[in-house]
């Protein structure tokens, strides 16, 4: 069977793409785990002046780097395409399949250390009472 590779995006406007890579396991917590689908598991920050990348899961925050891939990926998409032909005595229908490249990962992003424990303080209360200076008009 031969598939066909295509690129609809023209030559060297594919979109990059990067993998982000965890050492470990990210599980959904069980009220979640019926729809997994465009879950947001947390927030991937870079600051602008360094190569180190954040990652906030919760109350865990990830630093990662950037690293390039020794080969490029590509990430395709199948298409499924129907071929109706006519054969003496019945029709026979055969699948072609086509592959459509919608993107190029170059780069990783990963995450290699331990998780640093975020802990948030609570704000202490302010009960200082503040009032308006009060000005005495002569009668």
């Amino acid at each position: 069977m031969q598939i066909k590779v295509k690129c609809s995006c023209g030559e060297g406007k594919c979109p990059e793409w990067a993998i982000v890579e965890l050492q470990g396991v990210v599980e959904a917590q069980p009220s979640f785990q019926d729809r997994l689908q465009n879950l947001q598991i947390g927030v991937l920050c870079r600051p602008s002046s360094q190569e180190n990348y954040t990652f906030t899961i919760g109350y865990h925050e990830l630093i990662g780097t950037k690293v390039s891939l020794k080969k490029p990926i590509l990430v395709l998409k199948k298409i499924k395409l129907q071929n109706e032909e006519e054969e003496g005595e019945g029709d026979v229908s055969s699948t072609k399949v086509e592959l459509d490249v919608i993107g190029v990962i170059r780069h990783k992003i990963l995450f290699k250390t331990r998780p640093k424990a975020l802990i948030s303080k609570p704000q202490p209360a302010v009960k200082e009472k503040v009032s308006a200076p009060r000005s005495v008009v002569p009668h």
